[in-house]
């Protein structure tokens, strides 16, 4: 048998499968969710042979360096690096038959929906993002399965894309998911200049290798696992992102089951196994992680036994156990971190799938399960205490207040000071500028040291700008796009003021942004043509109801413009940040928040010109939920 053929087929599947589902009409009810199911058995039957054969030879990791598709040197590289070993395969075995089950259970559940096509194709691009985030050997090929998961999230969350609540609580989980996307693109970043290469995860178990590289970096060695752990905790809903979990529930069941209760919300988990020899020996590190995943674990356990919500304890109560598995992590239990995984998984997709049939036995008997104190027991200090955690956990700890205080209304603040840029000031002062930038990188040699040093964090901040502005606007959809395509160039300008960056890696990365970024500028444009009178950022428009097709172009351009891996700009990010300097820590972090900010105001665009319920009042209104 061979194990390198064998592990690509275990990608080719899913992708073969998504593909074939696209063509498939509407109406073909079976033979979608046959696609769907046969996807996913012939995965998981090809996967528990090739298991078995792996047992037999000794368990041994595999690693498989495939597809160079960026090759200048060992800096300058971008390499697809697939690896297996048991972390993988507890995975795969999970992921592979909890999605065999739940394409089944759709089939029935999703009978005749308006969505049907469209929930099918979502779960097997799901399902392809997530075979390629385990088999992932390097950051760089995780990182593609880590944005399949993000956008696929976004998707499933907006299933029901008539109703106002789901389009909105997509937005605000994909935004969360964008600030755990900030820590790998930082910890990618550092990860260049600490080992010189894109490192594989087969080198991380190299101990000697891991100590040697640590000894006079640890610095280092401490910012790259916090920034894995900021990425851990906002892809698994640990403190303070805990929030999001419950508002993705907005989706239908199946997605709720597979995505929320068992595989994707357990990502961090994997990342934290899965870069765990790298941080072993780091003890503040194993400390900070174990303590998030303990607090994590006693605020979720309060919160959940308030709720009257069914989905909402269960979101709650796996939080509250994904804490407990960070804690044995911490504590080096790799084992039963997947042992509690796997159970946990299981556990949360049966109660999700049974969830309705549940609240429909207790409908009259549903209540909080807690009352506040009465009579003298109230004005005791263990009673007042007692009370306080009652109303606390009821009202979910002030989590998303806490997450729009501290992160999304000081953006918007600044945004809104921003408001001078408009069409006119960006023609007249910003373009001006950058060819004043241009012209500046052209006589290089010729300027101080001192003003090399600063004038790309400069660009990189005026870039950053211009994505902040299009954060907050309100008015003009095609000022917060052009305004967006515009920080490309400045974060390409800014970059190109170092060593070694050369012309092709400034058109490799431009030029996804020339491609996705004038499709949507099309679609802006004939969107406009044909609703005049309902074309701003102040609501949703629900568009895609009438323009189908603009409604896709647009999207492929919006994860275009965003560097999603459809786009040369997905290398071109790569090739950004291992040129920007070891100390450069001001730069990387501009750059860095300029793509998540970015993306995030992206996705809001998309979602507010064409997702919702549709603003003229001759096609039926969905309810408003509370």
């Amino acid at each position: 048998m061979n194990p390198n053929l064998i592990i690509n087929l275990f990608i080719l599947i899913p992708a073969a499968g998504f593909l074939l589902s696209l063509f498939i009409p509407e109406h073909r009810e079976v033979v979608l969710s046959r696609i769907a199911f046969l996807t996913a058995g012939s995965n998981l039957l090809a996967f528990v042979v090739f298991g078995l054969w792996w047992l037999f030879h000794g368990a041994v990791p595999l690693n498989i360096r495939d597809i160079y598709l960026y090759n200048a040197g060992p800096k300058d590289s971008f390499l697809l690096d697939f690896y297996f070993d048991r972390i993988t395969a507890v995975y795969m075995i999970t992921g592979s038959l909890l999605t065999f089950l739940i394409t089944i259970y759709s089939r029935y559940y999703l009978h005749r929906e308006a969505g049907y096509k469209r929930f099918f194709n979502t779960i097997l691009f799901f399902y392809l993002g997530y075979t390629i985030t385990i088999f992932g050997g390097n950051f760089e090929t995780l990182f593609i399965g880590w944005e399949f998961l993000g956008i696929s999230s976004f998707l499933l969350i907006a299933f029901y894309r008539d109703r106002y609540l789901p389009v909105r609580n997509a937005v605000k989980v994909f935004s969360i998911y964008r600030i755990g996307d900030l820590g790998i693109l930082l910890a990618m970043w550092a990860s260049h200049h600490l080992w010189h290469e894109n490192i594989t995860f087969a080198k991380l178990n190299n101990a000697q290798l891991v100590h040697d590289h640590l000894l006079n970096h640890s610095n280092a060695g401490v910012f790259i696992s916090l920034m894995l752990l900021l990425a851990a905790a906002a892809k698994s809903a640990q403190l303070p992102f805990s929030s999001w979990l419950p508002r993705a529930m907005e989706g239908p069941t199946p997605s709720s089951a597979i995505f929320y209760g068992s595989l994707s919300v357990h990502f961090g988990v994997f990342l934290l196994l899965r870069t765990f020899p790298f941080w072993e020996h780091q003890i503040s590190v194993r400390i900070i992680i174990g303590a998030l995943g303990l607090l994590t674990s006693v605020v979720a356990t309060s919160i959940a036994r308030v709720q009257s919500s069914i989905k909402t304890q269960i979101a709650y109560s796996s939080i509250a156990q994904i804490g407990l598995i960070f804690v044995e992590i911490a504590l080096g239990l790799e084992g039963l971190a997947l042992i509690h995984f796997a159970g946990n998984a299981f556990l949360r997709t049966y109660q999700l799938l049974v969830s309705p049939s549940v609240v429909s036995y207790l409908i009259r008997e549903q209540f909080y399960e807690k009352t506040a104190e009465t009579g003298q027991s109230a004005t005791k200090p263990l009673g007042r205490l007692r009370a306080s955690m009652i109303m606390l956990s009821l009202r979910e700890w002030n989590l998303d207040v806490f997450m729009n205080r501290i992160i999304f209304h000081p953006i918007k603040r600044i945004g809104h000071q921003l408001d001078f840029l408009k069409f006119k000031n960006v023609v007249f002062y910003f373009l001006p500028l950058y060819v004043a930038g241009l012209v500046g990188l052209y006589y290089r040699k010729s300027i101080p040291d001192m003003w090399l040093n600063i004038l790309p964090i400069i660009c990189s901040g005026l870039g950053l700008l211009m994505v902040l502005k299009s954060f907050s606007e309100r008015n003009s959809p095609r000022l917060a796009w052009i305004l967006l395509m515009m920080n490309h160039f400045w974060i390409a300008l800014a970059v190109s003021f170092n060593d070694h960056f050369e012309l092709s890696h400034t058109i490799t990365y431009l030029s996804g942004i020339v491609v996705f970024g004038g499709a949507g500028l099309f679609s802006l444009f004939r969107l406009r043509r044909e609703e005049s009178g309902f074309f701003s950022l102040n609501r949703y428009y629900g568009h895609a109801h009438e323009h189908p097709r603009f409604a896709f172009i647009f999207l492929l351009a919006c994860l275009g413009l965003m560097g999603f891996p459809i786009s040369p700009t997905f290398i071109g990010e790569d090739l950004i940040f291992s040129h920007i300097h070891e100390h450069q820590f001001w730069l990387a972090l501009f750059n860095s928040s300029g793509f998540i900010i970015g993306g995030i105001s992206l996705m809001r665009i998309y979602a507010r010109l064409f997702l919702g319920s549709h603003v003229k009042t001759y096609h039926p209104t969905a309810i408003q939920s509370s």
